[in-house]
């Protein structure tokens, strides 16, 4: 089996339409590749960061986590910044997500496995208006690519 090339503490740029890119990074992979959960960044970058900008940036300033296929690194489509010299794994936990149905004003938190971003673990019931999780989504490569366009591309002002 050909080996994966990134690893947790890769970080990545994620181009934006119109141009510009986010960044984002490698928090957990599964285990054979094809999913991984990804802290991604803003604010909008016109050239690609140095290793050491990305290395200031923290958990808590990620506009999103979100696991995502792995298809636009494997291919190349999203640029390979370098791997974290001082990746913590635990700085950066996996989050728990939400999965809500409209239609039956129901909601339930999802929690994967700690290490595979593609085997859920556990979920369970909570209360429809449950505040601060993201959405329980894998978002393709292209779907990554305009939710963090929408988050971080400003638009022009009248």
């Amino acid at each position: 089996m050909k080996s994966l090339p990134y690893r947790e503490g890769s970080w990545f740029a994620v181009p934006l339409q119109g141009g510009g890119h986010a960044v984002g990074v490698v928090a957990r992979r599964a285990p054979a590749g094809r999913i991984m959960l990804a802290y991604m960044f803003g604010p909008k970058r016109d050239a690609l960061p140095s290793l050491a900008e990305l290395e200031t940036l923290r958990p808590e300033q990620a506009v999103r986590r979100l696991r995502t296929g792995d298809m636009a690194l494997l291919n190349e489509r999203w640029t390979m910044l370098g791997d974290s010299e001082h990746w913590q794994r635990d700085a950066w936990p996996m989050p728990s997500f939400i999965r809500r149905n409209e239609s039956l004003q129901r909601a339930w938190r999802a929690t994967y496995a700690d290490a595979d971003p593609a085997k859920l673990d556990r979920e369970e019931s909570v209360p429809f208006d449950t505040p601060g999780l993201e959405s329980d989504s894998l978002y393709g490569y292209g779907a990554t690519e305009l939710l963090m366009s929408k988050l971080l591309v400003t638009p022009p002002a009248n």
